[in-house]
């Protein structure tokens, strides 16, 4: 359910409830796209269901769904498309078209091409933890993220998020860890890091299913070379690449939490016990690495 996960805090002020979240998302419902529309986004029943529910409440955490429906109109054949008629207009008239005369075909050609274009629909999961007042958003990065939350912001009155940041640079304790091996409490390194130099080269270094407590990494980030990625796991529970940016990427829930937890029944629906068991670990992992990195930094 969650594999890339960026952090916001809710602002202090928002003090809504489930309902009032339900029902600022019914102002902004997924509607498929329009002829020529290339692009609809929308707020959908989390489960999937039909006329479901907008939010979903599992073991105190809140569960939301955006969903995308993208055309797939390559800008090659809109280009091509458009050279073939302005070729035959140029033939026809025997005069050059101009460059806004071309500009204008294009975008008069992909307007006719999008209602024969193929959809693609995807859709970004959120949880909303509302008692440690945070909103974990599925994105692998920054820029996808925000986008997703302006959507929530302009969806809630009311509401207001920012991204979560902690008091130390997550790249500096990153260094630390890996120049003495010794990670935080409940942390162990794991076998991927990617380091980069801070000077004009931008030098990059990665290490993939690599042991990476030896001396050549120390070198590396003597010689300047920060780490921008660095996998770890906590508690033998969950695995994860922590990035200089604070993202938590790659989430992989381990043996230990999974064994006992295996569908008896693939028919059955299953998404109570996937939210629970999700967001139970990340809730405890969450504060863990956040201390780690100095706890978060306040307004």
């Amino acid at each position: 359910m969650f594999k890339n996960i960026i952090l916001y805090r809710i602002a202090d002020e928002w003090k809504g409830e489930l309902a009032d979240i339900d029902a600022g998302l019914k102002s902004m419902l997924f509607q498929p796209c329009g002829a020529t529309q290339d692009q609809a986004m929308g707020w959908a029943p989390p489960r999937g269901e039909a006329h479901g529910a907008l939010v979903e409440s599992v073991a105190g955490q809140w569960i939301l769904r955006l969903q995308i429906e993208t055309k797939i109109l390559p800008s090659s054949v809109v280009k091509q498309a458009a050279q073939d008629r302005a070729d035959r207009i140029e033939a026809g008239s025997g005069k050059r078209l101009s460059r806004m005369a071309i500009r204008d075909l294009r975008e008069q050609t992909m307007m006719e091409l999008l209602p024969r274009a193929f959809s693609k629909r995807s859709s970004v999961p959120i949880w909303i933890n509302p008692e440690a007042r945070y909103v974990v958003i599925e994105a692998s990065s920054p820029a996808k993220a925000d986008e997703v939350a302006l959507l929530l912001i302009s969806s809630i009155d009311g509401f207001g998020i920012s991204p979560l940041q902690a008091q130390k640079s997550v790249a500096t304790c990153m260094a630390s860890w890996l120049m003495s091996f010794d990670p935080p409490s409940r942390f162990d390194l794991d076998r991927e890091c990617e380091l980069k130099a801070i000077d004009e080269t931008q030098a990059l270094v990665r290490y993939t299913r690599h042991n990476i407590e030896i001396e050549e990494v120390k070198r590396h980030v003597q010689n300047g070379k920060m780490p921008t990625k660095l996998a770890l796991t906590w508690s033998s529970r969950v695995s994860f690449l922590l990035t200089d940016a604070l993202q938590i990427k790659k989430i992989k829930l381990l043996e230990a939490v999974m064994e006992g937890n295996e569908s008896q029944d693939e028919g059955e629906d299953h998404f109570d016990a996937d939210v629970a068991i999700m967001t139970g670990e990340l809730a405890r992992m969450i504060p863990d690495v956040i201390e780690a990195l100095g706890g978060e930094l306040a307004d």
